[in-house]
Order: C-alpha cells, then sequence, then structure tokens
C-alpha cells in the first residue's frame, strides 16, 4: 500500500490544489512544492529498504482490478526501476522550484507538473501491461499541456507532434498487448495482462515474437528517441518552459529505455538477439548524428535537445550489449543524463530569464559579470562529456567496456561520439562565457540567486557523488542486472515454433517446456539458433 500512496500523493496534490483561491499564488506554490519534497523524502524509503540481493520485485501490491479482462492492480520495485522512480519524484521537485517566479496561470501549471509525476511514477511501478498503457498515456496529457500553454512561440505545433509521435507508438503497444493477451490466453486457458504471469507462463513462438518486438521497439524507440524517430524531441525542448524541458530530458526519455529493459529483453529474448546488430547499429548513428547537428546550433537550448539524442544512443548502446557492464552502465547512465541534461536546461532557463534570448552569438563575457553561474555550467558540461571524476564518465566508461565486448568495430565508431561531445560543448561553453561581448545587456547581468542554488546545488553535488563514489547506486542493480542477462542469453532459451505449439495440447504443456530445457542445455551454443 505505501508505494501505491507514494506514486498518487502528487495526484492527490494536485487536487488538493484545484479547491485553493486561485489568486492565492504563495500558497499554491508552498502546497505543490510541499508535496512534491514529501514525495521525494517519502520515496527514498524505497531506497533504504531494499533487498539488493534478489532480482524479485520488491514493496509489490497485486490486487484484481477488473476481473472480467483478467486486468490487476499490481505494483512493484526492482533493481531496473527502484532508481527511476526516485530520481522522477527528485526532478518534480526540482521542476517546482524552477517555476517559482512563472506568473501565468501558475495553479493549473502546478496541478499538471503533479499529475505528471503520478502518470511517471506509475509507469516506473506498473506491473500489470493494461495498467502500464494506463500510465504510458496518462503522462501525455500533462506534458501536452505544459508545452502548449506555458511554451514558446511554436508551442502549439510541437505540442502536438510531441502528441501525435507518442500517440503512434502507443497503438503500435497496445495492438501487442492485445496479441500476448490472446496467446496467453490460447496456450493456459487464462486471460490475463499480468506481467509476471504472462512472462513466467507462455513461450512466444519465432514468428509472433519478432512482430511483437518490433512493436514495442517502435513505442520505445519514439520516446528515448532513436534515431531516425527523434525528430518530435528538438521542437518539443525548444519550445517547452525550463521544467517541461527538465522532465522531457530526465523522466520522460528514461520511459522508453526503461520499456526495452522491462519488456523487450525479457519477453522477446530471440528477437532481441536477432535484432541486435541493426539496433546496436542504429544508436551508433544517433550517438554520431547527434553530436554532429549538436556542433552547428546557434541555439543554445536546441544544441542540448540534440546532445540528449547524442547521450541516449549510448544507452541504448549498452542495453544492446547483453553483458553485464553494458546494462549496468546504461542503467547509470540513464540517472547521469537526468541529472547532467537536467542541468544544463535549468542553466540556460536561467541565462534566458535575464536575456530573453537563446542564442549563443548574443552572449560572451558571462564569467564576467556572473562568475558562479560560470563555475556550475562549467562543471555540468564537464560531466556532460564524461570527465573522469563526475557521473557522466562512470557511464560512459562502462557501456564502452561492455559493448567492446559485444562488437569491437561498433565500440570504436561509438567512442567518437564522446570527442565530439567534448567538441560541441567546449565551444560553447568558450563562446558564451569566455568571448568579448558585443551587447551592453551582458554587463548588467546578475548572479544566481537562493532559489537557483537551490534547484542546481543538489544536481551538482549528484554529479560529484556518482563520479567519485558510485558504488550505492550501481548495487542497487546489480542482481536484477545479472536476472536479465540470464534471460537473452541464447544458451538459456530456445522459443517453440508454430508447429510445436500446435502439437501440444495444455495437458503436457508444462512437461513438455521441462524437456525441452533439459535437453537444449545439451546442445551446443551453434544449435541453439
Amino acid at each position: 500500500m505505501f508505494l501505491t500512496f507514494v506514486t498518487f500523493l502528487p495526484l492527490l496534490g494536485a487536487i488538493g490544489i484545484a479547491f485553493l483561491p486561485e489568486k492565492d499564488e504563495s500558497l499554491i506554490k508552498l502546497t505543490a512544492l510541499g508535496v512534491a519534497i514529501t514525495d521525494f523524502l517519502l520515496s527514498l524509503v524505497f531506497y533504504f529498504n531494499f533487498d539488493l540481493t534478489t532480482p524479485n520485485m520488491q514493496f509489490e501490491l497485486s490486487a484484481v482490478w477488473i476481473e472480467n479482462w483478467g486486468v490487476n492492480f499490481h505494483v512493484g520495485l526492482d533493481g531496473i526501476s527502484l532508481l527511476l522512480y526516485i530520481m522522477t519524484t527528485f526532478l518534480t521537485a526540482i521542476c517546482i522550484v524552477s517555476v517559482w517566479t512563472v506568473k501565468k496561470r501558475i495553479k493549473e501549471y502546478m496541478m499538471a507538473l503533479l499529475v505528471l509525476s503520478t502518470g511517471m511514477l506509475g509507469v516506473f511501478v506498473a506491473l500489470d501491461l493494461f495498467m502500464f498503457y494506463v500510465f504510458w498515456e496518462l503522462q501525455l496529457v500533462p506534458m501536452y499541456l505544459i508545452i502548449g500553454i506555458w511554451g514558446g512561440a511554436r508551442r502549439l505545433y510541437a505540442s502536438i507532434k510531441f502528441f501525435l509521435y507518442t500517440a503512434f507508438g502507443s497503438l503500435l503497444m497496445l495492438v501487442a498487448i492485445i496479441w500476448m493477451y490472446q496467446l496467453h490466453a490460447e496456450q493456459t486457458g487464462i486471460y490475463t495482462t499480468d506481467l509476471m504471469t504472462i512472462t513466467n507462463n507462455i513461450d512466444i513462438p519465432f514468428g509472433p515474437q519478432k512482430w511483437l518486438f518490433v512493436a514495442f521497439f517502435l513505442a520505445f524507440a519514439i520516446k528515448v528517441p532513436m534515431f531516425p524517430f527523434h525528430t518530435w524531441l528538438p521542437d518539443a525542448h525548444v519550445e517547452a518552459p525550463t521544467a517541461g524541458s527538465v522532465i522531457l530530458a530526465g523522466v520522460l526519455l528514461k520511459m522508453g529505455t526503461y520499456g526495452f529493459l522491462r519488456f523487450n529483453l525479457p519477453l522477446f529474448p530471440y528477437a532481441c538477439n536477432e535484432f541486435m546488430p541493426y539496433v546496436g547499429w542504429l544508436a551508433v548513428v544517433g550517438i554520431v548524428y547527434g553530436a554532429f547537428v549538436s556542433m552547428v546550433q546557434e541555439d543554445l537550448k536546441k544544441l542540448v535537445a540534440y546532445s540528449s539524442v547524442s547521450h541516449m544512443g549510448f544507452v541504448m548502446l549498452g542495453i544492446f550489449a547483453f553483458n553485464h557492464y553494458g546494462i549496468q552502465g546504461a542503467l547509470i547512465q540513464n540517472i547521469n543524463h537526468g541529472i547532467s541534461t537536467s542541468a544544463l536546461f535549468l542553466l540556460v532557463g536561467v541565462i534566458y530569464d535575464r536575456r530573453h534570448t537563446r542564442m549563443i552569438k548574443e552572449f560572451g563575457g558571462i564569467t564576467n559579470v556572473m562568475p558562479k553561474y560560470a563555475i556550475i555550467f562549467m562543471i555540468v558540461a564537464l560531466s556532460s562529456i564524461g570527465l573522469p571524476g563526475m557521473n557522466g564518465f562512470v557511464g560512459e566508461f562502462l557501456i564502452l567496456l561492455g559493448i567492446f565486448q559485444a562488437d569491437a568495430f561498433m565500440a570504436g565508431v561509438a567512442t567518437t561520439g564522446v570527442i565530439f561531445a567534448a567538441c560541441y560543448i567546449l565551444w560553447m561553453f568558450q563562446r558564451v562565457m569566455f568571448l568579448k561581448s558585443n551587447s551592453p545587456e551582458n554587463a548588467k547581468l546578475k548572479d544566481l540567486d537562493f532559489r537557483e542554488y537551490a534547484m542546481l546545488l543538489p544536481l551538482v553535488v549528484l554529479i560529484f557523488w556518482i563520479g567519485l563514489y558510485p558504488k550505492p547506486f550501481m548495487k542497487t542493480f546489480d542482481a536484477s542486472v545479472t536476472h536479465l542477462i540470464s534471460k537473452v542469453d541464447p544458451s538459456n532459451f530456445k522459443p517453440k515454433t508454430h508447429t510445436e505449439h500446435a502439437d501440444s495440447g495444455h495437458a503436457g504443456k508444462t512437461e513438455h517446456k521441462t524437456e525441452h530445457k533439459t535437453e537444449h542445455k545439451k546442445e551446443s551454443h551453434s544449435n541453439a539458433h
């Protein structure tokens, strides 16, 4: 029950804010911040009570929801979802601090952020396919409103594009969910959408497994976003308000990579191995493409947006390395990107609030008037390019180590992305901070205030903490990664063909499955396929 309460607390806070007087903006802001901070502190309880030795779901609750459909209210956390869950509550609180000075419809803004938080948290805890889909769609609405109401000049175009891209992928995923629902009924006689039940009870044949993989892949690849499904992201980031960009980069993109780890790898292991080279090279293209496009951007926010395409390519590369180093690196890099890129968007928001422009050529000499801002910007920039001692290095090193074991040539090409990242980040930093300014407005800029320190310093602390001592973070998903790798190891599976399913009745299903696994262990690796 406690996990359910923490997940729905932001939604309850949003309902409470709806009854507050609209003119009392201070009360609305304090209430929203209080709910967000409380939710974050409560989420830490899961970390301190987490059993590191097991890959099983913890803090689990399962209850019948829609009995006639076989739908359950089933929630839980494991090593894959725990840190993403906590990071969501953490960044929600940061975002509420970041919008403190907003004057336009502040009540609705706070409500949208809190509803969005519940939608995102629900995605990370849902263990029922129907329930997962509901939460996946729920977070679309508040983000659409955040971009469309509080965004920039082209906000309607960006919000509609974001919604249509994500909805298209979601519909394909819904078709795949219905297909698996029917497959489970055909094989067991039981209609259910419970993820754990489906994972443990059915063998998906070769043909359907590939199509199901593609359907889920498109839904999650759009969300990541992978090349070439990324085109909605720059528009959404540029037009979104600062808080919207932080949530997009920090959490929403991670829902895509989480989906691959939660669904594609354990449910479709054969298809994963078949498609691994193609997904790997798409990730590499995204790494290099995102870096090249970032180099030519004149808008600070668009530069950071395209850098996300490159950095998330590394995460996908680690996932599809199918080894311990790669997947662990992908999981920690998920967190690292959420911290560093969120900080970059906050820093861009700070300078935009003062100058009302994001064009790099309009800046210069910022270190002379905003030295503290420049120091924090330098720290975050160096973390984004993976400087040793900072969080970005930990994830990128493990990912490259993992992919090198899987494909050395692919690793070599991907490594160029690290070099290109240093090029566009350092060049941008040099132009903004050190070049001589031709604008008299830059000489009047004020340095960071208390509120801005409050939202940036926690992120800086995490940058150094993970970079210097990543063990408290890494150990949370160690057991889950080991278990997940066993699912995609070709020596541990051999899905049935359509013929085998047709010949085996329900009565002999368990016996056949046991004999099949015993015989397969005696086969050589070359016969596994």
